[in-house]
């Protein structure tokens, strides 16, 4: 028997893979410093995990509609209609078991063989393998070092065409930590209304409550998008859930309704009572949240202070998110030669740019979602075999 040919067309999250690795490393009695999985390092907050515990005591045991639990829809429609200052009714939300679904769902009702698909790169690998997987066209828009982390929206208009059907955006981006702010934003609606008015967008806000300079700036927000967006966001970052598995989806009823056949073909529905937790996450008290942010800049802080150190590394300070995404072309190296260095020689698990596109290349990323003596511990050991990997011949 051999798998379908559309198989090979399917890509990896290379995380979990480099977590595989480390994971083997520890078995033999190695210290491995994590700075590679996209994890929050801290706890579901009491409130959340005391609301699942009671939903179990309440039966909240058995199926529930494919889109999701009427209230939980309710919740997450209240909850938008505040963060993103438009009315959003429950009929137009889906729960999924985590973002991802957001992804493969939309571009599984939407995409056409030969459609084309504008994604960022670097980006969160998951978009082009999927575009490529149902036959897609995957069109790269370069996320630039020299604007900040951010996409030229020139290219972003050169680049939409007739057969244009999706643009995805992702702000507050994985892995730049980059954030598009309301002129680029308002430039995407202005490029999509005249040179692809049947294209719609996939806004992936995942990262939203992680923003360290600014506010958060939602293309759903912007007068007459909100019949054209869908919006991925969840509950793994912003409230450390990344086990319970749940995001959602928002947009036109239409593409919700199709979304929701694809669940009840998939998935069947999410776990009832982690819908009654998400509804305590999004209604309860938010301190954890502050609380989580405000321990993010602090570790972003040290280790871009730290990684500007070391010799052929620089590092701009992410305004987003719990990466950074510094740049090593002095060191010699190629990326994922210097990530599987560093792994293997420092004890430090880290991606290569690459695993986030082309682009990429060039660029390691870290995740400091860890401690800040951690952080700090695997800054040491970089530093320590730095010079031994630039004296080796070129990889």
């Amino acid at each position: 028997m051999k798998l379908a040919h559309s198989y090979a067309r399917l890509g990896t999250e290379t995380a979990f893979e480099v977590l595989v690795r480390a994971r083997a490393l520890e078995a033999q009695g190695r210290k491995i410093v994590h700075l590679e999985i996209g994890e929050p390092d801290f706890d579901t907050p009491k409130n959340i995990r005391d609301a699942a515990k009671k939903a179990l005591d309440d039966g909240f045991t058995h199926y529930g509609p494919s889109a999701g639990l009427p209230q939980t829809r309710a919740a997450v429609a209240s909850y938008v209609s505040r963060t993103r200052g438009v009315p959003v009714a429950p009929e137009e939300t889906i729960i999924v078991p985590g973002g991802k679904p957001v992804i493969f769902f939309a571009i599984l009702a939407l995409i056409d063989p030969g459609d084309e698909v504008i994604y960022p790169n670097p980006g969160f690998p998951i978009y082009e393998s999927m575009i490529n997987y149902v036959g897609g066209k995957a069109v790269p828009l370069p996320i630039h070092e020299n604007r900040g982390w951010d996409f030229d929206p020139a290219e972003l208009e050169r680049l939409l065409s007739p057969k244009t059907k999706l643009v995805i955006l992702n702000s507050p981006a994985n892995p730049t930590g980059g954030v598009t702010g309301a002129e680029g934003m308002e430039r995407v609606a202005r490029a999509l209304h005249d040179k692809a008015p049947g294209a719609l967008i996939l806004s992936d806000e995942i990262y939203s409550r992680l923003v360290y300079e600014g506010e958060h700036r939602s293309i759903l927000s912007l007068p007459g998008m909100k019949e054209r967006t869908l919006l991925l966001d969840g509950f793994s970052k912003t409230w450390a859930m990344t086990g319970w598995r749940l995001g959602y989806g928002v947009g036109p009823k239409w593409l919700i309704d199709a979304m929701a056949k694809l669940a009840t073909n998939d998935h069947s529905c999410v776990a009832s009572f982690a819908q009654i937790a998400a509804i305590e996450a999004l209604e309860g008290p938010q301190d954890s949240v502050t609380a989580m942010a405000r321990e993010f800049v602090r570790r972003r802080d040290v280790i871009v202070a730290g990684l500007n150190e070391l010799p052929g590394f620089t590092c701009a300070t992410p305004k987003a998110s719990f990466y950074v995404f510094p740049n090593i072309k002095a060191t010699g190296l190629s990326s994922k030669a210097l990530a599987d260095a560093l792994l293997s020689e420092a004890g430090v698990a880290c991606l290569s740019g690459t695993a986030f596109g082309a682009q990429g290349e060039g660029y390691l990323r870290f995740s400091y979602a860890n401690s800040v003596e951690n952080i700090q511990t695997a800054l040491a050991a970089i530093g320590r075999v730095l010079p031994k990997l630039a004296a080796a011949p070129a990889r």
